[in-house]
Parts: C-alpha cells; sequence; structure tokens
C-alpha cells in the first residue's frame, strides 16, 4: 500500500478523496492554484503544494507541475478525480514514466474509452449495441453535415474526445447546423484541447442509465448495479440515483454483463461507468422515424474515472469506491465476487451549483458568508466550501453534492428535499431550491423520468415570486434597525419605532419592500402593550402575532439574507428609505450607483445595450464597429465555468459601440456592446 498519495484535483472530489485516504492511514498531498490558496481541500490534506497562477492550463491542467509537485512530498501516487487530467492518457503514461501510480485505469484503456468513436465500434464488436451515428474519425464539417442529413434530424452532436455534456449540440434544424457544429468544435476544443466530433441520432425521452463497473489487475472484471442519471439539464446530470425504477432483475442482470464487456473489451482495471441509452416511444418530431430497435438500450460511452454521481452506488452497496481504486493501483485483488454484490435501500444525490435559476441558470459567484451543509441521519454531503471561500468563474461550478439514503425510494426522496431546504451556501446564488422543487414534481415522484422531463417542466419548476415569509423577516429587521442602539447610557424612548402613542393602541409602522421584478409590498409592523410583535401583510385581515420582541438589532450594512427551502433571498436598505432584494443573490447597495445607471441609459437613448448575462471571458467576437447587423445574429461569445452564452443582436441595426475584444474578462451586467437601431423611435 502507498504511504502518500498526491490528489490531482480540487473542490469536493479533492476533499472527498482526502478523506478515504485518512481512513486508510495514507499521507494526502493537495496541490492549489492562486485562486485556491485558501480552500478547503488545501486545509484538510496533510501537506499542499502550490502549482501555479489561477486558470487551470497553468495549474491544475499542468501535468509537469503535478507530477514535480509529487516527486518533492515523496508520493508514490496520483489520485485524479474526475476533470481536469483525469482521462488524459498522457498524463497517465507520464506519471508511469515518473515513477508514480496513477489511480485510475491504464493509458491504453483511457486513450481508447476516450475517443468515442474507436470506442463504438470496440464495444460493437464485443457485441455491445451502440446508438446509430457517423462512423470514422477526423470528420470535417461538411462530412458532419452530410452525415447528419442522412441519419435525419434531430442529431446529437457530440466531441470525440469529451464527456459530462460538454460541447454537446442537439440540432432539429439543418438551417442551424453549420453554427452549432462551430460552437461545438470550439467548445470541446476548449475543454478538451481536441475538437473531433462525432454525429448520433437523437432519441427522443430517452432514458440515461449507467452501470459502475470494478476491475482489478488480475482478470476480475464486475459490476455494481446501475444509477438512473435521466434529470439533465443541457445534457448535464442534475439528480442521479440508484438503484434506477425502471429496471426489473433480468435487464439489470443483462445490462451489467454488457458492461463488464465493454470493460474488458478495453483491458480496464479500476473504477469505471458504462453509460446506456434507453430508448423512449416517441418518433422526433420533424426527424427520420427511428430503424426497429435491435436492443433495449444502447452503448453511448465508458467513462474511464471516478463518476460524479458515486456516491449513490456506494450507499446501497457498502462499498468506498475510492478505497477500491486505491487498493486496485496498489496491484491488489478483489476480495468480492459478483454474487458478493448486493443493492440494499435507496439513494439519491443533487448537485449543487453556483448558477442563478432566475436568470436562466447562467453561472454566478461571490463569497461564500454562511454556510450548512447538512450531514448525518442518512445524509451526507459532499463538499469543497469554508465560509469565506471566493467562487469565481475560472473553474466548474458544482460546488457540493447532497446525498439522501432510506430504506426505500420515497424515503430518501423526503430526506433529500428536506436536506436541500437545509442547505445554506449565502452569498452565492445556487440551483439548490430549484432542485428541491425538481424533487417534488409528480412525474418525478412517480419515478417517470427521461431527459428532457427538466428543459419540458423548467418554467414551472423557477420560483416567480417571493414568499409572504420574506417579506415578514424583513419587515421585522427592518423595525430592529430603527430602534435605538443599546448602551450603558440614556436611551431616548420617543426614538424606539415601536409604535407607542398617548391613550391609544400602538400605531402600526409601515415598512414599503420592493424586490425587482416585483410590485412593491408594504408591511405593517407594532408591538403590543403585551410586548408581542404584529405583522399585518397585504390581503391579511388579521394580522400574525408573535410570542416576542423584534429581532437583534443587525449590522450597519443594513443588508438582510434569508434562506427558505433552499433559496436565499437578499433585501437591502436603498438610501430613499426604500428596500430592494434580489432572488437567489446577493445585492450589495454600496455597489449600486443609480445616478451612474441613469447617465449610461441617457447616453445611449435609442440604442440597445448588451451587458454580459455572467462573469466570464469573450471568447469569439464576430463583428466590428460600423457593421449591420440582422436581429438574432450572433455577435459575441462569452464562456464561464466551461459554458458558453452566445449574445446575439436584438434587432437589426448598427454596432454603435464595442467595448471588449477575444480575451476580455468581463463582470456580470458589463456593457459589451451598443446596437443603434437602423429606425430611430423618438417620444
Amino acid at each position: 500500500m502507498f504511504d502518500t498519495v498526491l490528489v490531482a484535483n480540487r473542490g469536493e472530489i479533492a476533499v472527498r478523496v482526502i478523506r478515504t485516504l485518512r481512513s486508510l492511514g495514507i499521507r494526502s498531498v493537495a496541490v492549489f492554484s492562486d485562486a485556491d490558496a485558501d480552500a478547503r481541500h488545501v486545509r484538510v490534506a496533510d501537506t499542499a503544494v502550490r502549482l501555479g497562477p489561477a486558470p487551470a492550463a497553468e495549474s491544475y491542467l499542468s501535468a509537469d507541475r503535478i507530477l514535480e509537485a509529487a516527486a518533492r512530498t515523496g508520493a508514490q501516487a496520483v489520485h485524479p478525480g474526475y476533470g481536469f487530467l483525469a482521462e488524459n492518457a498522457d498524463f497517465a503514461r507520464a506519471c508511469a514514466e515518473a515513477g508514480q501510480a496513477f489511480i485510475g485505469p491504464p493509458a491504453d484503456a483511457i486513450s481508447l474509452m476516450g475517443d468515442k468513436i474507436r470506442a463504438k465500434e470496440t464495444v460493437r464488436a464485443a457485441g455491445v449495441p451502440v446508438v446509430p451515428g457517423s462512423s470514422g474519425s477526423g470528420l470535417s464539417d461538411a462530412e458532419l453535415a452530410d452525415a447528419a442529413r442522412e441519419i435525419g434530424v434531430p442529431v446529437l452532436l457530440k466531441p470525440s474526445a469529451g464527456g459530462g455534456g460538454k460541447g454537446m449540440r442537439l440540432v432539429r434544424d439543418l438551417a442551424h447546423l453549420a453554427d452549432e457544429i462551430a460552437a461545438a468544435r470550439r467548445e470541446a476544443r476548449a475543454s478538451f484541447g481536441d475538437d473531433t466530433l462525432l454525429v448520433e441520432r437523437w432519441i427522443d425521452r430517452p432514458r440515461h442509465i449507467e452501470i459502475q463497473v470494478l476491475a482489478d489487475g488480475h482478470g476480475n472484471v464486475l459490476h455494481l448495479g446501475e444509477r438512473e442519471c435521466s434529470l439533465q439539464r443541457r445534457h448535464q446530470k442534475i439528480i442521479e440515483e440508484a438503484p434506477s425504477v425502471l429496471l426489473d432483475a433480468d435487464t439489470r442482470a443483462s445490462m451489467g454483463e454488457a458492461a463488464v464487456q465493454a470493460a474488458r473489451s478495453c483491458g480496464y482495471r479500476g473504477a469505471g461507468t458504462v453509460e446506456f441509452i434507453v430508448p423512449g416511444d416517441t418518433v422526433p418530431i420533424g426527424g427520420t422515424p427511428p430503424e426497429p430497435p435491435v436492443s433495449s438500450y444502447y452503448f453511448m460511452e465508458m467513462n474511464a474515472r471516478l463518476q460524479v454521481e458515486h456516491p449513490v452506488t456506494e450507499l446501497i452497496t457498502g462499498l468506498d469506491l475510492v478505497e477500491w481504486q486505491v487498493r486496485v493501483a496498489a496491484g491488489e485483488r478483489l476480495s468480492f465476487g459478483q454474487p458478493d454484490v448486493q443493492l440494499t435501500g435507496h439513494a439519491i444525490e443533487a448537485r449543487v451549483c453556483a448558477e442563478d435559476p432566475t436568470r436562466g441558470f447562467l453561472p454566478s459567484g461571490g463569497t461564500v458568508l454562511s454556510l450548512y451543509e447538512p450531514q448525518g441521519d442518512g445524509v451526507r454531503t459532499d463538499s469543497g466550501l469554508s465560509e469565506g471561500t471566493e467562487v469565481g468563474s475560472l473553474y466548474d461550478p458544482m460546488l457540493s453534492k447532497v446525498i439522501a439514503y432510506g430504506p426505500d425510494r420515497a424515503t430518501a426522496l423526503r430526506k433529500l428535499r428536506s436536506a436541500l431546504a437545509e442547505t445554506v451556501t449565502l452569498g452565492v446564488p445556487t440551483n439548490a431550491g430549484f432542485l428541491r422543487r425538481l424533487l417534488a414534481h409528480p412525474a418525478v415522484v412517480a419515478g417517470e423520468l427521461d431527459t428532457g422531463l427538466v428543459e419540458r417542466e423548467v418554467d414551472g419548476l423557477v420560483a416567480d415570486a417571493v414568499p409572504a415569509e420574506l417579506y415578514a423577516a424583513a419587515a421585522l429587521l427592518r423595525q430592529a434597525a430603527l430602534a435605538p442602539a443599546e448602551g450603558d447610557g440614556w436611551a431616548d424612548p420617543f426614538a424606539a419605532a415601536d409604535g407607542w402613542r398617548l391613550g391609544g393602541e400602538p400605531a402600526w409602522t409601515p415598512h414599503h419592500l420592493r424586490v425587482p421584478g416585483h410590485e412593491p409590498v408594504t408591511v405593517r409592523v407594532r408591538r403590543t402593550p403585551d410586548g408581542r410583535t404584529e405583522l399585518l401583510l397585504p390581503g391579511m385581515d388579521k394580522p400574525l402575532r408573535g410570542s416576542g420582541g423584534v429581532p437583534p438589532r443587525p449590522g450597519a450594512e443594513q443588508r438582510f439574507t434569508f434562506l427558505l427551502d433552499g433559496v436565499a433571498h437578499t433585501f437591502a436598505a436603498l438610501p430613499d428609505g426604500t428596500w430592494l432584494g434580489r432572488d437567489g443573490d446577493a445585492w450589495h447597495v454600496r455597489d449600486h450607483d443609480p445616478v451612474a445607471a441613469a447617465l449610461t441609459g441617457a447616453a445611449h437613448a435609442g440604442a440597445e445595450s448588451l451587458t454580459a448575462p455572467m462573469p466570464g471571458t469573450v471568447t469569439v467576437v464576430k463583428v466590428a464597429v460600423g457593421d449591420e447587423v440582422t436581429a438574432g445574429q450572433s455577435l459575441l461569445v462569452v464562456e464561464a465555468m466551461k459554458m458558453e452564452h452566445v449574445i446575439s443582436a436584438p434587432h437589426a441595426g448598427t454596432v454603435a459601440e464595442l467595448d471588449v475584444t477575444p480575451g476580455t474578462t468581463v463582470a456580470m451586467d458589463q456593457v459589451l456592446a451598443v446596437i443603434a437601431p437602423h429606425e430611430e423611435v423618438t417620444e
């Protein structure tokens, strides 16, 4: 067994791997970029080594710097986690050449399964059914377009070297095919350094089922059951569970054996996942009817690494997959066989990401001001967060994973919904509230899942109203803020905002509260003679009565943040005495300059300013000042957290101003360009 292992990753997976290393008595080495100098994974490791500047290319993706750190700290093995270099065959070979054990599959297996085109050909030869699609590697744009036309829309463009949904593009209209191929190549090149694409038939309303496999270096290969991964958004998994309600015992055994054959076909070793797609009954809209299925499932790809969703398999099998990765890499033989693998109970995982559902799920960021992550009683949270953590746009937006386990699916669902409601990540907008509502959707509760469910139901899952409880809480805190400061000296009783008046009932104190996008709400607060607090909200005939006084006096900044059902709401005092809040985000009054905003608007009267929808980097600029553009024309591309966002012209006009170039780093809402309409409208 190894004495020291270097973890070549960051965030929650680095923390999770270090936890197992500690349980095995193995010294852990963390690595970090300048952006992560005070990160949680750095602090929980036994030792840590700086790799370089914040950009991943100069830190977490630098094989030379990682191997140098391993040599300096006396490590005998490297665990790559997932993402970054986890499926990089050259890195696996470099580890071997440096005398480091790579805690993952052989380099040849990574190379083979990392090339989706070769992988499909290999498993097909082993008798595993595959999704119909293009054949051959290195296809040109024209060849990809020809293959798409031959297959018939809808089709799916996929990076041959990629995974995790990065660079995948669904094309339902051949008129958009050229633009989608170009965008898919850009994302693939940025994410994986390889823009080779393939095209596959898109299967509408399918289920995404994956099989966990485990293999040692002594010829033993077995599977650990399946995971249901059909709840996805933009081809990214957001909820995973094990086992799947779809499979019966015979189908589970059949898919498990197919996964084992796929692993054997590439000489696999360690933990890996074989992903299958289970066709639905729907004929593609406007496309070619599918051929009669040759199987009830098709091979999609194999992920030659640990999966994000591995905890659900651990909870129903009782196995620590990271431990077995380490043991296999150290040369040990699996101590159990296929008959020994028993699936007990049910587990469900939710991915908490730094994104704002109210802004179209654009990446968010900020400083974690307050943090609570539930643990125990069937709930597990894998996280890389700490209070004070700065969440930027350089890395993947996933912050943590909340996993619930129960004797049955209904219990696991209830526990996970409750855990998400308790999860607190104030200061950074997340999707926790959205995930909680998704888990309560009738189709999800019934287990009637498919990969398009989230996209179809997304509008109803994003909260569009501020709960009355939050207005009440904001009013109470505002009332407390009006109270005179406590001290040792005399306090003027007439300065107290308790509604007292001579010879009558206490008066109501009105508090006018406003949230962007919503009508102002007035909440009235007063203290009763018996010391209770009453609140009267719009539409209420009788006031709400509290059992005690107003909350303690808040800080001088007059910014109050509340969490309800996994969604953060922040209210902040404006200079005019009104209140401003934002669902899922923190609004800092001192950063808001209404005068400057008004001047900016006046400067571009009659024009349309295009602003950055998220903090990130401008990667593509397709126009110049003076260019004529049409409505909907793609003008710029902003990338953040490995996601592209296309900025399009809101109307036909002329580019009057262009404030960015490729490589420019931009803040959220920063002006990128101004489009003057062809026809000026005056009032």
